[in-house]
């Protein structure tokens, strides 16, 4: 199986360039045993996996968390060196330099394949998590990209029904913006952050009118320059030139924009729903944020939305502790567990029981998962791991004026054909 060919109407899988951030901090778990397994996540995953760490009780752990942009190139490094940790942050499909994908292929990932849980993954998920039918890493479910809002903003500049068209999308920043708030704080300083805007419109720009747009892409037949994507970026500067934006978008790092948010300064920001956590902690009142879909479609029967796997775990394929970390990834599929992750970062769990939690953030976007109206993250179909960079820096060129559309659009045509 080729991440290439999956198809997006049938795979609701991916996460991989967005996560939280926080600063490098180090913890041990609880047990028993000499040397400790040596861990290194995301920061945003740090909660669930300090709980899980501990409860699991049997090996102890020297576990580290660091942003997302961070782990990408420090991770990776020590995997190319041969001293990598025993389990280690891994993103979903393919299209970054730590997504499964490419490090399995370099054989830097151990298989997973002999564990119970990973019979369970449903069909349309295995994309993100296996090559040629084996099983490379670890995730506890789906996450969504739409914008976190403060109800108590909405509410005070009178607005009291969530848009499904994107021209009362425009009609509901204006609204904020004549209130007094900042309609969308947008943090393109923190580079993961810029494709999210790209993200939740690509949905309805491209594929709701072409589901086969990454088979076209892959056999040749498709560009980012003749597709939905212009319309889409065409979209994202016109938030910009209306005045929806904060100011200095370059000069936003995620923390202030989760800061303005929070504190009432704006009404909402395009984010994925793993961070809605950070958003919360962050609010004096967490039961004043919430989530609704981006609509990108001038018709509510238009709009699609993106949902994928989130950031999970792999083993390293030269680890000392083999069996050790294994056992540890087997432990972490165990429906319980499974339930206990997901909740914590406030996705849908990759497979589901009695006991499993939906956050009530996510229920208007569990239609459009139900219905066949989500598709991966763009980037998990990507040939290889210079796209993503290369949009991200197109974002925030286009941002600071440095660019146009076109000029942006051929430059991820010609990364994306270096294959």
């Amino acid at each position: 199986m080729t991440i290439d060919n999956l198809s997006r109407r049938g795979f609701l899988a991916l996460t991989g360039g967005a996560a939280a951030m926080a600063a490098l901090t180090a913890c041990g778990g609880s047990g028993s045993g000499d040397d400790p397994l040596r861990l290194v996540g995301v920061a945003d995953q740090q909660k669930p996996l300090d709980e899980l760490t501990k409860a699991y009780g049997k090996v102890k752990f020297n576990a580290s968390y660091a942003p997302t942009d961070q782990v990408q190139t420090s991770v990776r490094t020590q995997l190319g060196a041969g001293n990598a940790p025993d389990i280690h942050v891994v993103y979903p499909g393919n299209g970054s330099a730590m997504s499964m994908a490419q490090i399995a292929k370099a054989n830097l990932l151990a298989d997973l394949s002999d564990q119970e849980w990973t019979t369970k993954i449903p069909d349309n998920f295995k994309p993100a998590f296996q090559i040629d039918g084996k099983t490379y890493f670890y995730s506890a479910g789906a996450s969504v990209i739409g914008a976190i809002y403060n109800k108590k903003v909405f509410a005070d500049a009178g607005i009291t029904a969530m848009p499904t068209t994107w021209p009362e999308f425009l009609a509901v920043c204006e609204k904020l913006k004549q209130s007094g708030k900042i309609p969308i704080a947008l943090a393109a300083q923190t580079p993961w952050v810029t494709q999210l805007i790209t993200y939740a419109l690509v949905p309805s720009t491209v594929y709701a009118k072409d589901p086969d747009f990454d088979k076209k892409m892959a056999d040749g037949k498709a560009s980012f320059a003749g597709s939905g994507w212009a319309d889409a970026f065409e979209m994202y500067l016109d938030l910009q030139k209306r005045g929806y934006f904060n100011d200095n978008p370059n000069g936003t790092t995620f923390e202030q924009q989760t800061s303005m948010v929070a504190t009432g300064e704006a009404g909402m920001a395009i984010q994925v729903s793993a961070v809605l956590p950070d958003f919360r902690k962050a609010a004096t009142n967490a039961d004043d944020l919430s989530m609704f879909p981006v609509p990108g479609g001038d018709t509510a029967d238009g709009g699609w939305i993106p949902a994928g796997i989130v950031v999970g775990l792999g083993v390293s394929a030269r680890s000392k502790k083999l069996d050790q970390a294994k056992a540890f990834i087997e432990f972490l599929g165990e429906q319980k567990n499974v339930n206990a992750w997901a909740e914590a970062v406030a996705c849908v769990p990759l497979v589901q029981d009695s006991s499993s939690k939906i956050d009530p953030a996510l229920d208007s976007f569990l239609p459009y998962m139900k219905n066949d109206k989500a598709v991966p993250f763009m980037d998990q179909a990507w040939p290889n791991a210079e796209v993503q960079p290369a949009h991200f820096a197109a974002v925030q060129e286009l941002l600071g004026g440095k660019t146009t559309i076109p000029e942006a659009l051929k430059k991820l045509d010609d990364t994306y054909r270096k294959g």
